[in-house]
């Protein structure tokens, strides 16, 4: 038996190779667009409705504490910063079309995970410390008038509430985010490299 007579060069030709199917890949990018533009109009529905909300309730309750009216201002801002930086996503889901190479699929993948990761670092922090000092801020004159008791119960849940956001919903839309977007920069990747 001779083992030295392998030939590793016909074996290598012989494996089988699978392909990557280019459509089911575009159809997952399409997929992809579609819920990231989805997620974006809902975002902005529901930060706007939140703040003309807020706004309401100042016209209509006149409120008497200056604290007051920067808290509502405060989560105000924090709403509008949000929409404003998370709309900076809106013509780059835009420019992802059919037409494009594999090359510029990745490219736009790779700039979303990018603008991506600056939300969900910085932006968000500044969003929920502005949230939380409105909040805070707005409740005051409210919970000025109760017992210590019930004033510091009211601040408690609402802390608490913050922290579940902070601590638990936001690190798991932040994973769920990046591993979708993960998948797919490493997918096109994949087709880039087998197509040079």
């Amino acid at each position: 038996m001779d083992n030295n007579n392998i030939d590793f060069k016909d074996l290598w030709k012989k494996q089988t190779v699978s392909q990557p199917n280019i459509e089911d890949l575009k159809a997952r990018l399409k997929q992809f667009k579609k819920a990231g533009l989805r997620s974006l109009w809902i975002t902005n529905v529901l930060l706007f409705a939140t703040s003309a909300f807020i706004g309401f309730v100042w016209y209509y309750y006149q409120p008497q504490f200056i604290s007051t009216k920067i808290g509502i201002v405060l989560a105000i801002l924090a709403m509008v910063m949000y929409v404003a930086f998370y709309n900076g996503l809106l013509h780059i889901y835009k420019e992802i079309d059919t037409t494009q190479s594999n090359h510029e699929y990745l490219q736009k993948l790779v700039l979303i995970k990018r603008k991506q990761q600056f939300m969900q670092s910085t932006v968000l922090s500044w969003y929920f410390v502005l949230l939380f000092l409105g909040i805070g801020l707005y409740m005051y004159e409210y919970v000025s008038r109760m017992t210590v008791f019930y004033a510091s119960v009211t601040y408690g849940v609402t802390l608490l509430w913050i922290g579940f956001n902070w601590f638990y919903l936001r690190p798991k839309q932040i994973k769920k985010q990046q591993t979708k977007i993960n998948e797919l920069i490493a997918k096109f990747e994949d087709v880039n490299a087998q197509l040079k």
